[in-house]
């Protein structure tokens, strides 16, 4: 069948094509609420003089938006109990790193505790939220997913944060180790009336590298600074993208915790594209 694209020399399937990343883009962008909201309250909190401490700020403001989002109804009360989980986990990795040395935060807070401000651990929740929210709009699920090994080498991943400070740092046999793991495990999602696979481990990657560009933005808005940050902001180490990637896999596992007691974790068949229902598709279409 010839479409008027055609007609006019641009094939369909590159106009289809074309028009599935801008859905993609916009899904990604709305499950990115959270993270934007989060990042919107660092950029004003500097620039706009507050009568509290900043970092005293930016926690009720967090704490409001979690309400938020569960009021809406945005994020469901499990998701909202697993994103504050990951919040602890991030906070006792902050705890440990600031206490190291490894980054700080400057500027005092009445709820500020061993130099870490109690809103540092809502910056690890973001990307639970996220998470959260991709899952639903893109109605993800895996296949081949080896939820027990899969635990274990995140934990080995959120220790080695931890160890390599008096052991050698073993954060390359254990990511080879998880990507022996997953070698075969896909994550499935949702675009308009398609549905597409990736690798899991791929994922993590992508995942781990906007997270790096998003701990740029947080050290230029001063939330917090690097040692070789606090004269003059420059870039993150790239070798923190790899550091990302990896901690995601703990957010994952908490996620997929959630999912699998809901039922929505595994995918049924091992199809990469396939028709999906039409109240799904319109369903999907309706975010943008």
């Amino acid at each position: 069948m010839t479409t008027w694209t055609d007609r006019i020399g641009i094939p369909s399937r590159f106009v289809f094509g074309c028009l599935q990343f801008l859905r993609f883009g916009w899904l990604e962008v709305v499950s990115c609420l959270f993270p934007g909201f989060l990042f919107a309250g660092l950029a004003i909190s500097k620039y706009v003089d507050l009568p509290i401490a900043r970092y005293d700020a930016l926690l009720i403001y967090c704490l409001g938006l979690t309400l938020l989002f569960w009021v809406v109804r945005l994020e469901t009360w499990r998701e909202v109990a697993v994103i504050f989980g990951f919040h602890l986990v991030g906070l006792g990795l902050e705890l440990f790193k600031v206490r190291v040395g490894s980054w700080q935060y400057p500027g005092d807070a009445v709820t500020k505790f061993a130099g870490v401000p109690l809103f540092a651990g809502f910056m690890y929740a973001a990307v639970g939220s996220y998470l959260c929210q991709a899952w639903r709009r893109f109605d993800l699920r895996v296949s081949n997913y080896r939820p027990i090994l899969t635990t274990v080498f995140a934990v080995l991943i959120y220790a080695n944060f931890f160890t390599h400070q008096w052991i050698p740092d073993l954060r390359i046999p254990i990511a080879l180790g998880l990507l022996v793991v997953l070698r075969r495990t896909w994550v499935f999602f949702t675009v308009g009336v398609r549905r597409y696979r990736m690798p899991l481990a791929l994922s993590f990657a992508l995942i781990g590298f906007f997270l790096w560009i998003a701990e740029n933005f947080g050290t230029f808005l001063d939330a917090w600074n690097y040692p070789d940050q606090v004269s003059v902001w420059r870039l993150v180490h790239p070798a923190k993208f790899g550091a990302w990637s990896l901690l995601v896999s703990m957010s994952f596992v908490l996620v997929a915790s959630v999912k699998s007691l809901e039922g929505r974790l595994y995918h049924r068949g091992g199809t990469a594209t396939v028709e999906i229902s039409p109240q799904h598709g319109h369903a999907n279409q309706a975010d943008m």
